[in-house]
């Protein structure tokens, strides 16, 4: 399995330019192992349309369930390990959502797909681009 960062399963669902060959790629190679997407993502989306910065063709409610029936998709609890790993990295930066998504990638020890230079940069996880 891969965890997909936030933008990254927006852009595959939404068919977005951003989304680069290789990141198809890898979301191809691995669907069939399963792409974990986290419930946190699925907050920081809802949040995003609260305060307009995204929109959607579908009410949220239809997007979501739309997007988590996509072949492969998982979606992953939020679970005290991974509370308690989000506050454990060590010299990672202050965003709520990335601290959650990173954490759930080292608890299911599992590359995260993205695109996030902030998390690309990270050396203590283990990231696809």
């Amino acid at each position: 399995m891969i965890i997909l960062d936030t933008h990254i399963w927006i852009w595959w669902v939404d068919n977005h330019p951003r989304l680069t060959q290789q990141q198809q790629d890898w979301i191809a190679t691995h669907q069939t192992n399963g792409l974990g997407v986290s419930i946190f993502s699925c907050w920081e989306i809802a949040k995003l349309v609260e305060k307009n910065r995204i929109g959607f063709s579908l009410p949220l409610e239809v997007w979501f369930a739309t997007a988590l029936a996509y072949p492969g998709v998982q979606l992953l609890e939020l679970t005290l390990p991974i509370v308690i790993q989000a506050t454990q990295l060590p010299g990672f930066h202050n965003d709520p959502a990335d601290q959650i998504i990173v954490a759930t990638a080292k608890v299911y020890d599992c590359p995260l797909l993205t695109a996030d230079q902030k998390i690309l940069n990270y050396p203590n996880v283990q990231v696809l681009q």
